[in-house]
């Protein structure tokens, strides 16, 4: 490893995601100067709000660390943000002034990525409110799924939910058996079909993934439908893992808020191959500002 420079710089990190934003900076030996937290930043609130919540976290971290002008003007910072493919988000981004040495943008889950494998080929399956698989191998990104719920996003908490509610309403038909879970979800609804038809109409991902704690529960439990919805949503993640796998990651891990939950739901031959994660989302964001440093 180099020698840390005479005038010290130093790598800030952030990962805007669409619950929160994580921002931390390092110097030339990984010691944490300053951290700082915000609300969402994704591109779907608007790229001004994005960067508003992006600049929030990155400056708590500035405040922590004591920077002066002089300090900011020699940290190269790396992004992660939610929704970065979207048509001119980039473009956009890149034209917003800032007082640092540069700054990089990737997605957050390519982010995830960088620090999940420390900056080495692999790859990621992400299992949340969404899911997708992420990596890259020999300088070719790598991508299955991921599309958007309900179309895609297969084995995600969004899932989990749609499928609960789709059992309980068959359920409350008599089209199939009514189990503990069932019968909850159709609490929630008053038992009128007709009270989820109208939740279903103002309901995004998000709402159905906050049925997946629910329907996880019931799965421990022993609840024969929940068992049926969490396998059927444990076998996707298996695809997602292996197609990976198949196309040439030669590592992957595993993660999001489904993470835990569902690994014990695999098949054994994903899960002897799964590889836990190096570090986080910010860390990766670390080590896209350290790669952007211009060689001396």
């Amino acid at each position: 490893m180099s020698e840390a420079p005479d005038r010290p710089i130093y790598f800030l990190g952030v990962d805007g995601g669409g619950t929160g934003c994580r921002a931390r900076i390092e110097d030339h030996s990984g010691t944490v100067l300053g951290q700082g937290l915000s609300g969402p930043a994704t591109t779907r609130l608007g790229i001004e709000e994005a960067w508003a919540s992006i600049a929030r976290a990155f400056s708590a971290a500035i405040e922590e660390s004591g920077f002066a002008d002089g300090e900011i003007a020699r940290t190269h910072v790396g992004i992660g943000l939610a929704g970065i493919g979207r048509k001119g988000a980039l473009e956009a981004l890149k034209a917003i002034p800032h007082r640092f040495a540069g700054i990089e943008f990737v997605s957050d889950g390519m982010g995830a990525c960088l620090g999940a494998h420390s900056g080495k080929d692999g790859a990621i399956v992400i299992a949340g409110t969404g899911s997708i698989g992420l990596g890259f191998v020999d300088g070719h990104d790598l991508r299955v799924g991921g599309y958007g719920f309900p179309i895609s996003d297969d084995g995600s908490g969004a899932e989990l939910g749609l499928k609960a509610v789709q059992a309980a309403l068959r359920a409350h038909d008599g089209r199939q058996e009514c189990t503990a879970l069932l019968a909850e979800i159709m609490q929630r609804f008053q038992n009128d079909p007709m009270e989820a038809v109208a939740w279903m109409d103002r309901s995004s991902a998000t709402d159905y993934a906050a049925l997946a704690p629910m329907v996880m529960r019931h799965a421990d439990q022993g609840d024969a439908a929940a068992r049926r919805i969490v396998q059927g949503a444990a076998e996707h993640i298996d695809t997602l893992v292996r197609a990976l796998f198949d196309k040439g990651a030669p590592r992957v891990s595993l993660l999001g808020g489904l993470a835990s939950p569902l690994e014990p739901w695999l098949s054994p031959d994903v899960r002897r191959r799964l590889k836990p994660a190096d570090g986080d989302a910010v860390s990766g964001a670390i080590i896209l500002a350290r790669k952007s440093q211009p060689a001396s």
